[in-house]
């Protein structure tokens, strides 16, 4: 009932994208960290995601893992999954009694994989796409491949939610958007995206790391790349996608 792709960028950040016909799969699919990532869907189970992440964490690779849930998991048949580990090393798992069209795919920086989807198209797509957008911001190049992958027919039920979380060297998520239950669920995550670059990514430039535990200590630099952001924007005509309602 979904479909969703897990990558590397060429900087270390780790994202992974999700799209389906069902509620919130933005909350239940991923689990992600600064070195290691599990989209557990189809009739997810939760732990294959938080084991899984935790056991790449400390060195197991995403096979030697994945194996090893598949084999314990009775509901096995039912589930899918794909998993990226420190290594950049790919595993993915889709069961025989996962509702057709169901399938999944491995490249040397990616893996896609879903279920009730309109056909293999879909993941072909979403690959290529990807593979195509390396002039691209990592998470317009995550949404453009999404968006591909949507045009090729995507979940072929409909659409509902997306998500889209990405990883920056830290245990904590530099950009985690949803859209639990919309029309366009992608194209809200793409506007959503928009309206990030005006204010938050300058934010999160500035926020708090392991290795700089103060972050910028001050606002100064942050209201600037801010002002700098908004003049350029203005200056090309193109208005805020915000939906923020300000108070006198």
């Amino acid at each position: 009932m979904t479909f969703s792709l897990i990558a590397k960028d060429r900087d270390g950040s780790i994202g992974l994208i999700v799209a389906s016909k069902f509620f919130a799969c933005g909350s239940v699919v991923p689990f992600v960290s600064d070195k290691v990532a599990v989209a557990s869907q189809a009739f997810c189970n939760p732990v294959w995601g938080t084991e899984g992440r935790a056991r790449m964490m400390a060195g197991e690779t995403a096979e030697a893992v994945l194996n090893d849930l598949v084999a314990r998991d009775e509901g096995r048949a039912i589930r899918q999954a794909h998993l990226m580990d420190l290594h950049g090393g790919f595993a993915a798992h889709t069961g025989p009694d996962c509702v057709d069209w169901a399938g999944h795919l491995i490249r040397d920086d990616h893996s896609v994989a879903g279920n009730m989807l309109a056909g293999a198209e879909v993941l072909e797509a979403t690959s290529q796409a990807y593979a195509n957008g390396t002039d691209l911001p990592f998470a317009a190049r995550l949404l453009t491949a999404m968006q591909a992958g949507e045009a090729a027919g995507g979940d072929k039920r409909g659409r509902q939610a997306a998500g889209l979380v990405i990883h920056c060297g830290q245990a904590h998520p530099w950009l985690d958007l949803r859209a639990d239950d919309h029309a366009d669920p992608l194209g809200e995550l793409a506007r959503l995206w928009d309206v990030a670059q005006e204010r938050y990514v300058h934010f999160a430039k500035g926020m708090p790391s392991a290795e700089r535990f103060s972050g910028f200590p001050t606002r100064d630099e942050i209201d600037a790349d801010i002002a700098r952001a908004e003049a350029k924007r203005k200056a090309a005509g193109r208005p805020s996608r915000s939906h923020a309602v300000e108070f006198e």
